[in-house]
């Protein structure tokens, strides 16, 4: 492996391009905290490193001196170790496999969070930008690139493998090799009662159909996952690179693209449609309607379902009083949906474990926060998005226990959603359905971790939530919240200081507004910040 890669730094905003040489520098973090040996867990007395806002995050035995590691098999739940906290990186850090854009302002934000004290940055690394062109070749030079810079910083790396892009975020959602069969075969795309295609969203009947290009996309996941362990070992082995998050789905979600195609997955509160229309989908559900001894009922998917904007009343199926849902049929048509959406996660989180296994890593993947219509007993949204258990219990706990089976973390995105923003007329209840998902993972043994739902937060309710779901929880604390995400608007005047705002606020009693250490920590985030706000 080449120690010095050449690699293209471009900034996004300009025409110019440059050419630099990256080198390894495990020895030269300059100003680095001290960093420890990395816990694959997060139980009580797992060391964290001397300096970094993590230690603040929980008032577990910071001072032990023995490490504890957590098997993937045996998951420790409930425990009150400090956890970690992460940043995360423009989601378009990288959009071609050699270039790294805006290099200069996404160094400075590397540099600006390792002055803030935080534990390490999040990195989305695509499939569609490390091999966009042929299934024969992998592109890795530019988020190599980015890594150097966390690990010249002294910084931990969680990354983000995403086998389904973002749309919207100028970032391809399949690899174009992927695409081009969907002109033959459209129905590889996830579909919906209209015959919408959701283009970039491969329908999880296919996971092991031999579709593409001769292979199936679990062979081809696989070969990613792999290719990105074998190219970046170095940097597990010296700890750099010390989570890795799973994408089971488009945004890197375990669930069906149950909203409009091309829509904003954050901005939409509909019902939602049912997607299991491809002519893959339908073979399953005919197959197992006739194996239940009801072929009538694997026809197609419900004809009293509801469309995209509707609300459950307005359909039979959701309806709160008679509706289909509570009938015989209803409760065989949802949980075979369910049940596709649980076999599609246990078989890409048992590949990826497979993957991973002996390397020091913790393994996450992320659900939807899904919080509107949860206070209706259907729960539609949720249903619609493949979460549901039979005798209107707990949806969520098929994918706690196979969360918990694989050993890996439960990412909950949704740890800044307010009550008293949301839509009372769409039965928004986001600690009702918070509780629910931590009462599943407690069941199961399953870990949970953070998120924020809205980017670039400004108001002083969503931080103040944030810390009462990282600090004030008494069961079931994150093991680490990732902060979302560095973009236009996060070192601007309206959100960075009240994100430092929000990190003294984290520290609280230990912040001392005398102490030239912690004042020079903020003026050098500050300065970063000014920084990297020029180099965007």
């Amino acid at each position: 492996m080449d120690a010095s890669p050449t690699v293209t730094l471009r900034h996004a905003s300009a025409a110019a391009w440059g050419t630099v040489r990256t080198r390894h520098a495990v020895d030269a973090r300059r100003d680095a905290p001290t960093r420890v040996a990395f816990r694959r867990g997060c139980s009580r007395g797992d060391l964290v490193r001397a300096a970094g806002l993590g230690r603040f995050f929980g008032a577990g035995d910071q001072g032990s001196s023995k490490s504890h590691e957590v098997t993937r098999s045996q998951p420790q739940v409930d425990d009150l170790a400090p956890a970690r906290l992460y940043v995360g990186l423009p989601i378009d850090a990288v959009t071609d496999g050699a270039t790294v854009n805006s290099a200069a302002a996404v160094a400075a934000g590397i540099r600006a969070v390792r002055l803030l004290g935080a534990d390490g940055v999040e990195l989305p690394v695509f499939w569609s930008v490390a091999q966009p062109e042929s299934p024969d070749r992998f592109s890795w030079a530019g988020y190599k690139a980015v890594a150097d810079m966390v690990r010249a910083e002294g910084l931990s790396l969680r990354v983000s493998l995403r086998a389904h892009g973002t749309p919207g975020a100028g970032v391809p959602t399949l690899p174009s090799w992927v695409t081009g069969v969907a002109v033959d075969d459209p129905d590889i795309f996830f579909t919906d009662r209209s015959g919408g295609r959701h283009d970039g969203c491969l329908s999880f009947a296919i996971d092991e159909l031999p579709v593409l290009h001769g292979k199936s996309p679990l062979q081809l996941y696989e070969a990613f996952f792999r290719g990105f362990a074998n190219e970046f070992e170095d940097f597990f082995d010296d700890s750099t690179i010390t989570d890795v998050t799973v994408g089971l789905g488009v945004h890197g979600v375990l669930r069906y693209p149950s909203y409009p195609p091309g829509s904003d997955a954050r901005k939409f509160t509909g019902v939602g449609e049912f997607q299991c229309y491809d002519k893959y989908m339908v073979s399953q559900l005919r197959r197992h309607a006739e194996e239940a001894g009801h072929a009538m009922w694997g026809l197609s998917g419900p004809h009293d379902a509801p469309r995209y904007h509707e609300s459950p009343d307005s359909c039979g199926f959701f309806r709160e009083r008679g509706g289909s849902w509570e009938t015989p049929y209803g409760d065989f048509f949802l949980s075979w949906y369910a049940g596709q959406l649980v076999g599609h996660g246990d078989r890409v989180l048992g590949m990826a474990s497979a993957v991973f296994a002996g390397k020091p890593v913790e393994l996450s993947a992320k659900i939807p926060f899904m919080h509107w219509w949860h206070g209706e007993l259907s729960r539609p949204a949720e249903a619609a998005a493949g979460f549901y258990k039979s005798n209107k219990k707990n949806g969520y706990s098929p994918v706690a226990k196979m969360f918990a089976r694989h050993g890996c973390t439960m990412i909950v995105p949704g740890m800044d959603v307010c009550m008293n923003k949301q839509l009372h007329s769409a039965g928004s209840s986001p600690d009702q359905l918070l509780a629910q998902i931590k009462n599943a993972c407690r069941r199961h043994g399953a870990r949970i971790a953070g998120e924020n739902a809205s980017l670039a937060m400004t108001h002083s309710s969503s931080f103040s939530r944030i810390r009462s779901n990282i600090l004030t929880t008494e069961l079931m604390r994150p093991c680490h919240f990732t902060y979302q995400r560095m973009c236009a608007d996060f070192f601007s005047p309206d959100h960075f200081p009240q994100f430092l705002e929000f990190v003294r606020s984290v520290v609280c009693g230990e912040w001392d507004e005398d102490d030239e250490e912690q004042r020079g920590m903020m003026a050098g985030s500050n300065g970063n910040a000014r920084e990297a706000t020029k180099a965007a």
